[in-house]
């Protein structure tokens, strides 16, 4: 699957498929599944609108990224549209 056909922005898709779900996503899953290249990019985005992202090792090494439900500000509110 790949954003060409999607009408959302990677950040938006990555918000609503990471927050609060208890899903990760690594560079290599986000990259092969959905075509987003630079998943370190957006996950900065995400922690720039005040989103709070968690990361771990999966066992070959690779970072994974999860999304709380909460932004910084303790509110479940949406920070982006």
């Amino acid at each position: 699957m790949s954003f060409t056909n999607i009408k959302t922005t990677q950040k938006q898709f990555l918000e609503s498929y990471l927050r609060g779900t208890d899903r990760s996503l690594t560079s290599r899953q986000a990259d092969s599944l959905y075509g987003i290249k630079n998943l370190r990019a957006r996950i900065t985005e995400l922690r720039q609108s005040g989103l709070v992202v968690r990361t771990d090792k999966t066992q070959e090494g690779l970072t994974k990224y999860m999304v709380s439900a909460r932004d910084l500000s303790g509110s479940r509110a949406r920070m982006f549209a």
